[in-house]
């Protein structure tokens, strides 16, 4: 905050920010007809688009004082984009301006009254914000003067003339020494500590607590040839000073767990000169390599220091980097310069140079290691397009890496003709530091535009109607030295300026089984990963293509290609910050609830998560490996599929560690795994859910005809024996690829029975698959022990109708009410040959040559035993409050694994309750409060509202093949399980509507509530079905379905199929709906008109009977919406989402188009 004042004696506390879009009608407001003169007619939006950096002035009432938007090439086409250095230099040979260096300012507008102050408050911004930066131009006509605001900052170098135009036009400059000078480094003395101690102070006072009150003066004292302490100071005061104490430490004993590759560090190419530009040789010690493990063990003098303390003025904070000059010039035979950092230190200015280094997965140290190579400190870096003379420095740089071949390949189509064999534009383009190529980027025009724009939600980033479709490039490579990593940014920077360009994109195909990757989708990995932001995919409608024929959607938008993750930047995000976060944030457990977790961290543009950590037993879920076509073992619940694991690249960003939780250290803080690793963490997240677990046989000896009433006291024992070998309990797809495996190589072939037991919806989807894979109905046996309720699976006597019937016509034999009483007779268990089971009456047995088990869930033994013994509370599952908390702070939980404390008296509401999708993202956005500044501090709930749970909305939802087969989906409102007739049976059910026969393959149930809404979807179908499409009406109201009701009493729609595949339902499906009933809801709840009340405040009145009508509230509502302005903005409204998404709704007509 800073406080301006105006000529007139007025004060406002103003702030800076980014702008946004929506500033720009204000930013309008403030044009003047000299603003014209000056700048030239701007298109706002468009300049926006164009920016690299755009500031505005706002006040305490959040009301836009001022605005300057700054770009990388001068305006009034002075010069190309690409060649205005050489402008620049004929003006003026001394000057030093490089494109690293150096912004032009294309617009500026301001409050009369405060222009002045706000002038500078913008330029002192910039400065901070971009520290290379130095150097701000202004080009305007020679005949204007530059006002009364921004001469006070800019001065004059010279004019040149324009391109287009005759006329001249003059530069003026500001540069960065007349507002953020460079301060002056010294090696500190002992008198120096009085002036040093409250900058230290204001940040930590723990160091003086731990050495006392005169530490800093004993540091400075204890200086020799290898310990150092440097302060700067600012003009001739030490008013504003910072303090280093560099000892020296061998780089081994610096990194002794932390992986340092040397292709990265030491082997980046062959120097040029072996003196003075050497930093392709970083050192002359050897390294011992271990193949396997890739550890390098360092044997030579060391060739690194370390800052073991560093505090430094916020005011002067981003001349940080000023000081590594000097340090360095104290050690000329060191190479780099380490710092250790805690991980939940936030990432400041100065580290943001260094390189950080990725800890081996079982790395125990609490800091993170970062590294500064001396030959980073080189500003001379130079991008420009590559030359056939280029080749050999490429070799050298990209030698190590994996796909070196495929980069030379696009080299050489860039050299032979500038374009690939189908014409498509190719440009590559080199970094160079001191005539070494240290970088070489390939870039295609992107082709696929359209069908990036259809399936990935660029436009958050980008107003995709102001960019042509050349000014769209794509990355298929990106290599740069680690040295110059800080330099990234700049070199995507110079990409877009050089290539004319004003995003990029780039694609990551999900790797195949054995970890290669697939052709002839796969690029080179990008060093730069960091430095684009993850677009998230969109939802996609699945069109009825037959039905729609000319109307459907173009082959651009529809076609099926592999999925892919997709990363974006463009030149506004080039000089955006991200707020690095290295909290190690470890996840236990690859479940719906864990995936979804990460998924929102991950997608969150503006954070970077480098410590995320899943803990599974098999790893990253998503790998496709059963290739059954539509046949899963396993009932889905529709979170997540192949392909949304495809379009999340979560491998990208989260460390995997394979293993099993088996114990927590709360203490340590660091979680145990059954292969004796530890990994520690700073916030544990609980998620491992529950799973069948191994049947425990009750022992009864059948020959002695017991029934179930004499051994149900025995039922909950937990099986500690053998396991056998073909029992197979199916928890994720790793496991359905065994079992699978190991039925096509030792069971289909055979004569063998295979039993079944359990009576959850997957014995169902097991036996259709095992029905698909060729095992015949009269070899597979359903044995269903007593349900725990009077609930069943599926609960509707319907759809249970028809797939008891397509068992029985399948020969599939089935028990009921019968509890696993032994295997082999009792006697050893492995394998089992058959199994024997009591009933309500008489027991019975079965030969078997396998054991499918789909029993009952329950957390796993060994899970519980882990947070048992780390004494956190557990009754029946882990207990939480609303806020996902288990009694320790740093733990969180969430999932089936858990429930809520007894004191919110809720114990029938679980998370097991609530779409496992929602649960993950709200547990995220709970977490994203810690770190994300953007986001409000949560306020505590007042003290009676802190003991209700939170209810969540969103669908609940299982489905899957059925044998039949039928294929199945159930969408119902998160709820206590009741029976369907039960619920019918209450007085606000409701109405259901049903449409063909569930015996026939074509049943579909739509339930709607008492409030005309969808709450329950139910389809069984003998043909596939779009599934994503049906999920979209859940929470619909049945007007927007085509007046859903009135329709179906009416006798209109006799096929619910047929009727949701007519092309007026896709506007419907589209993933964008929910955003138009927003706007729409916006509308009526808004005053269009001042002597008008919204429709909003008209209902409520209405509703508390504040109106005395003659009429129907209803035909009232309808009347007034028809006469006022509101009918005509919903219109407009929904015209505009048609219009403005015409190429996923085609099918639609609009005015103009006919």
């Amino acid at each position: 905050m800073t406080t301006i004042i105006s000529p007139r004696g007025r004060k406002e506390v103003v702030h800076c920010r980014r702008t946004e879009s929506q500033d720009v009608y204000c930013i309008k407001s403030l044009i003047r007809k000299f603003t014209e003169n000056l700048f030239g007619r701007i298109n706002i939006i468009y300049l926006l688009e164009k920016a690299n950096l755009a500031i505005t002035v706002c006040n305490e009432r959040d009301e836009i004082m001022a605005h300057a938007s700054f770009l990388d090439y001068p305006n009034w086409n002075i010069s190309t984009e690409d060649d205005w250095i050489s402008v620049f230099s004929e003006v003026d040979s001394e000057l030093q301006c490089t494109p690293l260096n150096t912004l032009f300012m294309h617009l500026f507008v301001s409050v009369e009254e405060y222009s002045i102050d706000c002038c500078k408050e913008i330029i002192r911004t910039v400065f901070k914000a971009v520290p290379e930066l130095h150097f701000i131009f202004l080009v305007i006509p020679a005949y204007m003067s530059l006002g009364s605001a921004l001469v006070t900052v800019f001065e004059p170098i010279g004019t040149v003339p324009c391109l287009s135009f005759e006329d001249d036009y003059s530069i003026y400059i500001c540069p960065r020494h007349h507002h953020c000078p460079q301060l002056f480094i010294r090696i500190a003395r002992v008198e120096d500590h009085d002036d040093l101690m409250p900058i230290f102070m204001r940040h930590d006072t723990s160091l003086r607590e731990t050495y006392g009150e005169y530490f800093l003066a004993e540091l400075i004292d204890a200086q020799d040839e290898e310990n150092y302490s440097v302060i700067c100071e600012f003009t001739e005061s030490k008013e504003e000073i910072i303090q280093e104490h560099l000892p020296i430490y061998p780089s081994s004993a610096s990194s002794s767990s932390l992986s340092i590759q040397p292709e990265e560090l030491i082997k980046v190419g062959t120097p040029l000169s072996e003196t003075s530009s050497d930093f392709g040789k970083a050192s002359k010690a050897s390294l011992t390599i271990d193949e396997e493990d890739f550890r390098p063990v360092y044997k030579g003098e060391p060739s690194a220091f370390c800052i073991q303390l560093f505090c430094i003025d916020e005011k002067y904070e981003t001349r940080s980097l000023d000081f590594m000059q000097f340090v360095f010039s104290l050690f000329p035979h060191k190479d780099f310069c380490v710092i250790s950092v805690p991980h939940l230190t936030p990432e400041f200015i100065l580290i943001q140079n260094f390189i950080r280094i990725v800890p081996f997965n079982n790395s125990i140290l609490d800091n993170d290691l970062y590294v500064f190579h001396r030959a980073g400190l080189l500003k001379s870096i130079n991008i420009r397009l590559a030359t056939t003379n280029d080749l050999s420095g490429i070799e050298n740089l990209i030698k190590t890496l994996n796909l070196n071949q495929s980069i030379l390949e696009d080299y050489a189509k860039y050299n032979m003709a500038r374009r690939d064999r189908d014409g498509t534009k190719v440009q590559t383009f080199v970094a160079e530091v001191l005539n070494q190529i240290v970088g070489v980027s390939i870039i295609r025009d992107e082709m696929d535009i359209e069908y990036i724009r259809s399936h990935y939600n660029i436009e958050d980033f980008i107003y995709y109607a102001h960019h042509q479709r050349e000014e769209h490039g794509h990355i298929h490579h990106f290599v740069l030295n680690p040295i110059f990593q800080h330099y990234t940014k700049y070199f995507l920077k110079e990409i877009l300026r050089l290539s004319f360009k004003n995003c990029l994109y780039y694609p990551i195909y999900p790797q195949s089984r054995d970890g290669k990757f697939q052709n002839p989708y796969a690029h080179s990995l990008t060093s730069a990963l960091h430095y684009l932001v993850p677009v998230r995919p969109r939802r996609q409608i699945v069109y009825p293509l037959e039905e729609l024929g000319i109307n459907a959607p173009s082959k651009e938008v529809s076609k099926d290609q592999p999925a892919y993750a997709l990363y974006h930047t463009n030149r506004k995000l080039m000089l955006e910050p991200k707020v690095t976060i290295n909290a190690r944030i470890v996840v236990v457990g690859a479940s719906n609830v864990g995936i979804s977790f990460l998924e929102t961290l991950v997608f969150c543009p503006h954070l970077k998560f480098n410590n995320l950590t899943l803990i599974s037993i098999h790893g990253l879920p998503g790998k496709n490996l059963l290739h059954t076509g539509l046949r899963k073992f396993l009932a889905s619940d529709h979170c997540f599929n192949d392909k949304d694991y495809a379009l999340m690249s979560l491998c990208s960003w989260v460390n995997v560690v394979v293993g099993k939780m088996i114990g927590i250290n709360r203490a340590a803080k660091h979680v145990i795994l059954s292969n004796e690793k530890i990994v520690p963490y700073d916030h544990l997240i609980l998620c491992t859910g529950q799973q069948y677990q191994v049947p425990c046989p009750t022992g009864a000896d059948i020959t002695k005809l017991l029934t179930n009433r004499e051994i149900q006291e025995e039922r909950k024992q937990r099986y500690t024996g053998k396991i056998p070998s073909n029992l197979f309990t199916l928890n994720d797809e790793e496991d359905c690829l065994k079992a699978l495996k190991w039925l096509k190589e030792n069971f289909v072939s055979s004569e063998g029975n295979v039993i079944i037991y359990g009576n959850t919806i997957d014995i169902y989807t097991t036996i259709e698959t095992l029905l698909y894979i060729g095992i015949n109905g009269n070899r597979i046996h359903l044995v269903q022990p007593p349900l725990n309720s009077n609930i069943t699976c599926i609960n509707n006597f319907a759809v249970e109708n028809a797939v008891q019937d397509a068992l029985l016509y399948s020969d599939v034999s089935i028990y009921r009410e019968a509890i696993l009483a032994q295997w082999n007779d009792g006697e050893y268990p492995d394998p089992i040959t058959c199994a024997s089971f009591t009933t309500t009456t008489k027991p019975f047995k079965i030969q078997c040559d396998a054991f499918f088990n789909f029993h009952e869930k329950n957390v796993d033994y060994e899970t519980f035993k882990a947070l048992n013994d780390s004494c956190l509370v557990y009754d029946g599952r882990l207990v939480i409050d609303t806020t996902f908390h288990t009694n320790d702070i740093t733990i969180r939980a969430a999932g089936p694994l858990t429930k809520f404390s007894n004191r919110y008296y809720a114990n029938e509401w679980t998370h097991s309750s609530f779409s496992s999708k929602e649960i993950g993202f709200q547990l995220a956005a709970t977490m994203l409060t810690l770190f994300d500044p953007t986001l409000e501090p949560v306020i505590e709930p007042p003290g009676d509202l802190d003991r209700l749970i939170p209810m969540y909305k969103g669908a609940k939802m299982k489905g899957g093949v059925l044998p039949g087969p039928f294929h199945y989906l159930h969408v119902a409102k998160p709820m206590i399980p009741t029976p369907l007739d039960v619920q019918i049976s209450q007085g606000d059910f409701g109405l259901q509507i049903i449409t063909g026969k569930a015996k026939k393959g074509n049943y579909f149930r739509i339930h709607v509530n008492k409030y005309q809404m969808v709450e329950t979807i139910t389809c069984l179908s003998s043909n596939p079905f779009p599934a994503s499409n049906y999920i979209a009406l859940f929470g619909q109201h049945e007007q927007v379905l085509n007046n859903l009701c009135s329709r179906y009493s009416e006798g209109l729609i006799t096929d619910l199929y047929s009727f949701f595949q007519e092309p007026w339902a896709m506007a419907i499906f589209h993933d964008r709906f929910i955003d138009l009933k927003k706007e729409l809801r916006e509308i009526l709840a808004s005053k269009e008109e001042e002597e008008l009340p919204s429709i909003e405040i008209l209902a409520r009145q209405l509703v508390d009977e504040e109106i005395n009508l003659c009429e129907k509230p209803k035909k009232y509502l309808q009347k007034f919406f028809q006469e006022t302005i509101f009918k005509a903005e919903v219109e407009k409204s929904i015209l505009d989402y048609l219009h403005y998404n015409k190429y996923h709704l085609p099918m639609y007509a609009w005015p103009g188009i006919i």
